[in-house]
């Protein structure tokens, strides 16, 4: 096979991983009041029957209570985590994977008005960026107590039959803010010299050993760099490794990079598609070349053929591809089978990762079932009733709706205008390193292929050609168009879809006016500055791209301040007249109402989508339903029974843009739900 590499089992202590494949903890959003239920276990349980070696789960559990819970995270600190642990450990082992689970303390990294509104504490009193807060310096007791809730929640870990554990010493949660010298300014025993600020670390590492004996695996989840100005550099954290290696108190190390302090940190740390496959793996490298534990990398490794010579060229033990199992959880099983081309890759969207940092649950843009394994399995099953389906549009709900309804069985024709399927999302690849987003579009176009379905690109749908099908069910995912903004002048605009299509090429002095703060806006202001442009980015909204996802907006920022783009929020377009050959934009500041003018040479606007639905209207008479779709029944994935006008042909449907402006995900999601009724 190409990768046998990943296939070689892997001998950890006494514990036999079956290949190289795992996936590292991380916080899923999907705890219950602090505990990993159903919803939690089945994400978990889905990657092992897929075929992973490893899984671990509960990313920055907190052993203590003013450990602070700011991403839904498991809580290891009272007993009444046991008859989880119990069952989810069961689950895996029957799936034939090992599995194991994080723990922390975060420290400063969170909210105080979070969980018991304790306060924060760390190794000194400053502030941590991102939560706004600032922490308590640990005292005597301090220390004590939470060395002793460290040993606690290993037990609790040991004794639930898990495999074993992970501590975490990165991200600036409690111990590696004791590593930093940028947290850590105590002048005592545990700080100054490098010895000092390991001495915390080690010493929970020692309480840990006490509460679960040598046999259980332990290991620590460290950065290879933390990436920031004044802290600890690549060297520093190989010589950090070493030493804690040499302490014989861990079984594995698990790299990774980056800090937490920041979301520019947090992106290094979970690097989006702006970074190539594998971009840190020689942190690890480096680090597995001094220590004699087995070394796993833990960051961003998208794509097999790297995590293939990761492992064949010796530079770790285990690859672990987290966000590739969100993308498709049984891509092992897939390749085992000889079907590769069979993988959904990770696009690297961070979609996943930003609904978590947002409070929300983890979802993935284009795979509808990942966490939703209990209502809208991965598996879609055969319909009892076969039928035929016209689909009409081939963006990424009508893809969707057509690979569902083929995989179950289903007749499908899919009609498609254009030449090439895709929709809106061959807009977003204008922009070369968002060009991984066409892979979403890849997968599912050769999908449909496989599945046989009767693709006519270059096709206009009209009512007589749908009717000419006989359907017995119509779909119509016909997209949206650019929206325009309705003050004087919007005539004088060109759409955001106009400059990434090539239909208008970009002028010299450019004002992109963004009401959305989603991607589409600085798509477009990205696309214009690479090609030389000044741009100003105007936007009624508080923060240019305010929509746009922590991580994934980062690169955005970065290219645009890089091509000294003027970015100007909290201002409305009022008003664009022509002054001579120059444009002349009014603004009006959100909060003061003062108005000021911009001579630009362009404007560039993005108002979202409305949808494209005449075809959609001039359907609904021949249908059933009328287009009616009833809500209940389609969250329950039950069927769809409405029945207005009996004498109607087919039942028909509208998803996606068509509808309304939503996103990929929304659109894959609804048209997933759909066809499973059917």
């Amino acid at each position: 096979m190409a990768h046998d590499a990943l296939f070689k089992p892997f001998k950890l202590k006494h514990l036999t991983l079956k290949n190289r494949i795992m996936s590292t903890s991380h916080a899923p959003g999907y705890a219950e009041d602090g505990m990993p239920g159903e919803r939690y276990q089945l994400y978990h349980l889905e990657k092992a029957k897929g075929g992973l070696a490893l899984t671990m789960f509960g990313g920055s559990s907190s052993v203590s209570p003013d450990s602070p819970l700011p991403f839904s995270q498991i809580d290891i600190s009272h007993d009444r985590i046991m008859p989880y642990l119990e069952k989810f450990a069961a689950r895996i082992h029957g799936a034939g994977a090992a599995v194991m689970c994080q723990i922390t303390h975060l420290g400063r990294r969170g909210r105080w008005d979070n969980r018991d509104w304790l306060p924060l504490i760390g190794p000194s009193t400053n502030r941590e960026e991102m939560h706004r807060a600032y922490a308590k310096e640990m005292e005597d007791f301090d220390f004590i107590r939470v060395r002793r809730q460290f040993g606690e929640a290993a037990r609790r870990l040991r004794d639930g039959g898990l495999d074993g554990m992970e501590v975490i010493a990165s991200a600036h949660h409690l111990i590696d803010s004791f590593l930093s010298p940028i947290v850590n300014q105590r002048t005592d025993r545990y700080g100054g010299s490098l010895e000092n600020r390991m001495r915390f670390g080690i010493e929970v590492l020692e309480e840990i050993r006490k509460a679960v004996g040598d046999d259980f695996i332990v290991g620590l989840r460290i950065a290879g760099n933390e990436y920031q100005e004044g802290g600890n550099s690549a060297v520093d954290c190989v010589d950090i490794c070493r030493r804690f290696a040499e302490t014989g108190l861990i079984d594995f190390l698990n790299v990774y990079q980056g800090h937490g302090d920041t979301l520019r940190g947090l992106q290094v740390m979970l690097p989006d598609m702006s970074w190539d496959t594998g971009a840190f793996l020689h942190l690890a490298s480096a680090v597995k070349s001094v220590v004699d534990v087995p070394v796993f990398h833990a960051s961003a490794i998208r794509d097999l053929a790297t995590a293939t010579r990761a492992i064949e060229e010796g530079h770790v033990d285990m690859i672990a591809m987290t966000r590739a199992h969100i993308a498709d959880p049984h891509f092992v099983n897939k390749m085992l089978a000889g079907h590769e081309d069979d993988i959904r890759q990770c696009v690297g969207a961070n979609y996943c990762v930003d609904r978590v940092s947002a409070g929300a649950a983890a979802v993935c843009i284009q795979n509808a079932s990942t966490g939703r394994e209990e209502t809208l399995p991965h598996a879609t099953g055969r319909s009892g009733s076969p039928k035929k389906i016209v689909v009409i549009g081939a963006g990424p709900a009508g893809l969707e709706t057509a690979r569902v309804a083929a995989s179950r069985g289903h007749r499908v024709v899919l009609f498609e205008k254009e030449g090439t399927t895709g929709g809106q999302l061959n807009l977003a690849r204008a922009l070369g390193w968002r060009g991984n987003l066409g892979g979403i579009i890849r997968w599912l176009d050769m999908q449909v292929k496989k599945l046989g379905v009767d693709l006519r690109l270059g096709t206009v749908a009209t009512v007589e050609a749908v009717l000419a099908e006989q359907p017995d069910v119509v779909v119509a995912a016909t997209g949206g168009k650019a929206a325009r903004g309705d003050f004087k002048g919007a005539d004088l605009t060109v759409s955001s879809w106009d400059i990434l299509s090539g239909k208008v090429a970009p002028a010299r002095n450019v004002l992109v006016y963004d009401v959305t703060g989603e991607h589409a806006g600085l798509t477009a202001a990205d696309f214009i500055a690479g090609r030389g442009s000044l741009v100003e980015v105007v936007t009624p909204d508080q923060m240019i791209g305010e929509s746009i996802g922590g991580t994934a907006r980062i690169n955005f920022m970065k290219r645009l301040y890089e091509a000294d783009a003027i970015m100007t929020p909290s201002k409305y377009l009022r008003e664009l007249y022509l002054e001579g050959n120059k444009l002349i934009a009014v603004l009006r500041e959100y909060h003061s109402d003062k108005e000021e003018e911009r001579e630009v040479d362009q404007v560039v606007h993005e108002y979202g989508t409305l949808p494209v639905d005449d075809l959609y209207h001039a359907l609904k008479p021949h249908s059933v339903n009328g287009g009616e779709l009833d809500y209940a029944a389609f969250v329950a994935l039950q069927p769809q029974t409405v029945a207005t006008s009996p004498a109607g042909s087919f039942h028909l449907y509208r998803l996606g843009d068509a509808v309304y402006s939503r996103n990929v995900q929304a659109a894959i999601y609804d048209a997933a739900r759909l066809m499973r009724a059917f």
